[in-house]
């Protein structure tokens, strides 16, 4: 069984409700309506209900089982700006703000979220990522003890030797652009934490460079020794090196080789990209040339389960995204 089939199956164990605010693509409602007919979340859609239903027609969906609430005529619409403003008016968001900003789909879908009223949240299809993590963060804030929000990709790679047979986390690959050491140790940090969760077994973190054990040097190169001279210090529990070439990091034979004695090298399947423009690059490289499945990017350290999405998403991967988020809210 493949990971999103294990995801799918998990998430039957307990269902949980997840808000699809861009009802208004045909992405997410061919997502919603592969949710539904597999029986692993309940639904929310978030739009105008006829121009929802109609789309589904057209296109032969069946999403006869989705909860369809239209901000603009919803009857909670009062509450959710109420509650919106109590949260926000510390920082001079005022009631008429508020009102207004609840009629927007992702808004309305956080305050449901906020509520207890939904267990998750995924944006992004058609949504910038700015645009689904600011009101996730004005709303649900970040989780207890979280110093840093960032993003994961989970990357299933086709008949793979690597990784956790072929399962990797690639962080962070769609939020923080330019990470300190000390940031991109807190994201190695959650990465771990992710991967163990969700993928449920022990996770090997190589904190990624051009460099392996001091191969070169330069200011890039001293950024990821630091960062991973951090993890070990704060984190002592986790299994991680660096620095490590890409190579270096999930072939065996090249991590015997460039970094003998080490226990990540050759076998990693959590991977730290230095900075924004590595990840982004790195996992499309994989997702386009190794024809991997590419589930986010999933937030880490909100407070409830918001996921963004790649506006170059396909069905397909948004209804792997419901699952994961749904098994996210599981373990909440």
């Amino acid at each position: 069984m493949n990971f999103i089939e294990e995801m799918k199956n998990k998430a039957r164990q307990n269902m949980k409700r997840i808000v699809l605010p861009e009802a208004s693509d045909l992405r997410t409602i061919k997502a919603a309506a592969t949710a539904l007919n597999e029986g692993y979340a309940n639904i929310v859609l978030l739009g105008d209900e006829n121009k929802i239903n109609e789309m589904a027609r057209e296109n032969g969906l069946d999403i006869s089982k989705a909860t369809i609430i239209n901000p603009l005529s919803s009857d909670r619409a009062k509450a959710y700006a109420e509650r919106l403003y109590e949260l926000r008016k510390e920082k001079g968001m005022t009631e008429e703000q508020a009102e207004e900003l609840v009629k927007d789909e992702v808004y309305f879908g956080m305050m449901m979220v906020k509520m207890e009223e939904a267990d998750g949240l995924i944006s992004g299809a058609i949504h910038s990522t700015s645009d689904t993590l600011r009101p996730a963060l004005q709303i649900l804030k970040t989780a207890p003890g979280t110093k840093l929000v960032s993003a994961f990709f989970i990357m299933v790679v086709p008949n793979s030797e690597y990784g956790e047979d072929g399962v990797f986390v690639f962080g962070d690959c769609g939020l923080n652009q330019n990470p300190t050491a000390e940031e991109l140790a807190e994201i190695a940090h959650s990465s771990s934490k992710s991967f163990e969760s969700l993928v449920g077994k022990q996770s090997k973190v190589a904190m990624l460079s051009y460099s392996t054990k001091g191969s070169a040097h330069s200011e890039l190169v001293d950024k990821v020794v630091e960062a991973t001279n951090i993890v070990k210090e704060k984190y002592p529990e986790m299994h991680v090196d660096g620095e490590l070439q890409l190579d270096a990091a999930i072939v065996p034979s090249v991590g015997n080789s460039k970094a003998p004695g080490s226990e990540i090298a050759g076998n990693a399947n959590t991977l730290i990209f230095p900075d924004l423009n590595a990840g982004n690059i790195g996992y499309k490289l994989v997702q386009r040339l190794a024809k991997a499945e590419a589930y986010g990017p999933m937030c880490q350290g909100i407070a409830r389960p918001v996921n963004d999405l790649s506006r170059g998403c396909s069905a397909e991967d948004i209804a792997g995204v419901i699952a994961i988020t749904a098994v996210q809210a599981q373990m909440q």
